[in-house]
């Protein structure tokens, strides 16, 4: 559940070479981390591999990130810190599903350019063991979120019964969506991931 900004040229997945272009941003390095995690596969995949392709030393990989795992989540704190801005500043006469509805189709919006990217980053998430253990602390970070969101306007606590369950509620529809987007090769997250938001906010409407 994440997405990034615009593209850099597409890097190549080669064990690096003398003269070659270093990465310059992020986004380029986590490109190269994914062809490199499907070449190799994830668990045989080392820093060292990820910054020999991306012509880059060890230390410079760690300016990035922190670890191989944070590289398959890319920036998502920082879009995470976003989705949280644009709820807090979501119009009191918007109702708390709809706007949560709006924030996470936001959330999950990438260029179009992007789609090939976005695809296998999200079937490297879902689909690896190794990585599960990490994404389970990803996945709180943006239930608190939700979380925070529903309490405030709700009246409750965070850690309440309902602000939790919804936020486990969203999530569970949000990753189905990915599922069924990742089933289906060449169709578009946008429409899959509003249906089943759809499917969870009607059912809610009436309880919150």
């Amino acid at each position: 559940m994440v997405h990034n900004g615009a593209p850099p040229q597409e890097p190549r997945a080669s064990t690096g070479r003398a003269g070659r272009r270093p990465v310059t941003t992020a986004a380029e390095l986590e490109r190269h981390a994914l062809l490199i995690f499907e070449e190799r596969g994830f668990d045989a995949t080392t820093v060292d591999h990820i910054a020999a392709a991306a012509g880059i030393g060890r230390r410079t990989f760690f300016r990035y990130y922190a670890s191989k795992n944070d590289v398959a989540w890319g920036e998502f704190d920082a879009h995470l810190d976003t989705m949280r801005a644009a709820l807090a500043a979501t119009p009191a006469e918007v109702p708390v599903l709809a706007a949560l509805r709006r924030a996470i189709l936001d959330f999950n919006t990438y260029p179009a350019a992007e789609a090939d990217w976005h695809r296998r980053r999200m079937a490297l998430i879902l689909r690896t063991p190794a990585l599960q253990a990490h994404s389970t602390l990803r996945y709180a970070a943006w239930r608190a979120v939700v979380a925070d969101f529903v309490a405030a306007r709700t009246g409750r606590e965070p850690d309440a019964l309902e602000p939790r369950a919804a936020a486990w509620a969203f999530l569970g529809v949000a990753v189905a969506g990915y599922e069924e987007w990742l089933a289906r090769p060449g169709a578009d997250l946008g429409p899959i991931l509003d249906q089943a938001l759809r499917l969870l906010t009607d059912g809610l409407a009436a309880t919150l």
